[in-house]
C-alpha cells in the first residue's frame, strides 16, 4: 500500500500554469510545494514522449503535472478555457496583452469561471512606459535602486545572481498575492487579476533601506554602510586556505563575543572604536589579518556554536551537507536529486516534495480526461497538433 503524502495548506487548490521561465515557475513551485494540484501547460514543440517516466531535471517544476498545448490553435485555446474552468487559480507570465490576443486572458477565462484568479507575472507590470519591452533581473534591479547598493564602495554594482528580483521581488510576490486573492475568494468576493511586478516586489524588498535613509543611517554611496559590507563587522573574510567566513556580529555584545573568543586584536594591530565610521578601515584591516591565521573550518569550530554571529562561507555542494541543515532537513533527496525542501513549515498540514518535475505533455491524456474530455475528442485534438 503506498503511502499517502501529507495533505498541505493549499490541498483542494488547483492552478494552472501557462509555462514560462524564471519567476513565474518558482511561483508554481512555491503553490506546488504547499499543497496545489499545478498543472502545467507545456508548449506542444517541446514535448519529448522518449523522455517520459523520467524526472526532468528542471527542479523549478517539482511538483505538477504538465499538458503539452498548441496556446495558438483554437483547441489549444479551447483546453486552457476548460481547464481555467474547473481551477482556483492561473498564472502566467507573458509580456502584457499577451494572452489577450491568444484568447485565453482574463477576461476570457472570467467568462467561464468568475472566482477565478488570474496571477500576472512580469518584470515592469501590465502598465507603465517600459511595460511593452523585454527586460531581466538585472534591468529591474536597476530602476529600483536596489542594484546601486549592492557592491563594494568605489566599485561597480554586484548583480545578486537573479534571487533578488526573479524571486523575491517576483516569483515570491507572486506567490504571495494569488494566495490572498484565493482568501478573498473563500470569502466571497470575485475573481480578480493579480498584477505581479519585479519592479513593485523589489521595492517592496527595499522598504528598510528607505526607512533608513529617512533616519539618516544609511548613505547613498555604496559600501559604507552597515549592511553592505561597509563595516567592519558584518563582512567575509579570508582564511587561511582561500576559503571564507561571513561576520555579522553587528551588536555591541555579539561582537564582545567573537572579540573574547578570537583573541582579537594580533600584535600590533589595536582595539579601535568600531562604533565611529572613520576606524572602519583600519579595523577590517586588522580582523583581515587574524582570519588569515587559521583555516575556514578551523575559525567555524571555534566561533559557530556561539554567539559571536560568524558563518562558514559554504559553497553549493557543502550546504546540504551541513550539521544544522542537515538536522532541519532543509535539503532533501528525491528522485535521487539533492534540492531544497519546501518552505515555510506547517505543524498540522506538513509540504513536501510531492512529484518530481514532469517532462512536458507527460500528462495530457490524464488532465484531459479529468476536465471531461472524451477519448475521440481527444483524438481529435491530437491530430490537429493542438495537444501533445
Amino acid at each position: 500500500m503506498t503511502a499517502q503524502l501529507p495533505a498541505g495548506p493549499l490541498a483542494g487548490v488547483r492552478v494552472i500554469e501557462l509555462a514560462g521561465i524564471g519567476p513565474g515557475p518558482f511561483a508554481a513551485m512555491m503553490l506546488a510545494d504547499l499543497g496545489a494540484d499545478v498543472i502545467r501547460v507545456d508548449r506542444v514543440t517541446d514535448v519529448d514522449v522518449s523522455a517520459f517516466g523520467t524526472p526532468h531535471p528542471d527542479l523549478l517544476n517539482r511538483g505538477r503535472r504538465s499538458i503539452g498545448v498548441d496556446l495558438k490553435s483554437a483547441g489549444g485555446r479551447d483546453v486552457v478555457l476548460a481547464l481555467a474552468g474547473g481551477a482556483d487559480a492561473l498564472i502566467e507570465g507573458f509580456r502584457p496583452g499577451v494572452t489577450e490576443r491568444l484568447g485565453v486572458g482574463p477576461a476570457d477565462c472570467h467568462m467561464v469561471n468568475p472566482r477565478l484568479v488570474y496571477g500576472r507575472m512580469t518584470g515592469w507590470g501590465q502598465d507603465g512606459p517600459s511595460a511593452p519591452y523585454a527586460g531581466h533581473d538585472i534591468d529591474y534591479l536597476a530602476l529600483t535602486g536596489a542594484l546601486h547598493g549592492i557592491g563594494r564602495a568605489g566599485q561597480p554594482p554586484v548583480p545578486p545572481m537573479n534571487l533578488l528580483g526573479d524571486f523575491g521581488g517576483g516569483g515570491m510576490m507572486l506567490a504571495l498575492g494569488v494566495v490572498s486573492a484565493l482568501y478573498a475568494v473563500r470569502g466571497g468576493a470575485a475573481g480578480q487579476v493579480v498584477d505581479a511586478a519585479i519592479v513593485d516586489g523589489v521595492a517592496v524588498l527595499s522598504t528598510q533601506i528607505h526607512a533608513l535613509r529617512q533616519l539618516g543611517m544609511w548613505q547613498d554611496s555604496r559600501g559604507l554602510n552597515l549592511l553592505d559590507g561597509g563595516a567592519p563587522f558584518y563582512d567575509t573574510y579570508e582564511c587561511a586556505d582561500g576559503r571564507y567566513l561571513a561576520v555579522g556580529a553587528l551588536e555591541p555584545r555579539f561582537y564582545d563575543e567573537l572579540v573574547q573568543r578570537t583573541g582579537f586584536p594580533l600584535p600590533p594591530d589595536e582595539a579601535v572604536d568600531r562604533t565611529d565610521p572613520a576606524n572602519w578601515p583600519t579595523l577590517r584591516a586588522a580582523w583581515a589579518r587574524l582570519f588569515r591565521t587559521r583555516s575556514r573550518d578551523e575559525w567555524a569550530a571555534l566561533l559557530t556554536a556561539s554567539d559571536a554571529c560568524v558563518a562558514p562561507v559554504l559553497d553549493w555542494r557543502e550546504a546540504p551537507e551541513h550539521p544544522h541543515l542537515a538536522a532541519r532537513d532543509t535539503f532533501v533527496v528525491r528522485d535521487g536529486v539533492v534540492q531544497p525542501a519546501p518552505a515555510p513549515r506547517f505543524s498540522g498540514t506538513p509540504t513536501s516534495v510531492r512529484r518530481p518535475p514532469p517532462w512536458p505533455g507527460e500528462h495530457t491524456d490524464e488532465l484531459l480526461a479529468e476536465a471531461g474530455y472524451h477519448p475521440d475528442r481527444v483524438a481529435d485534438l491530437r491530430a490537429a497538433g493542438a495537444v501533445r
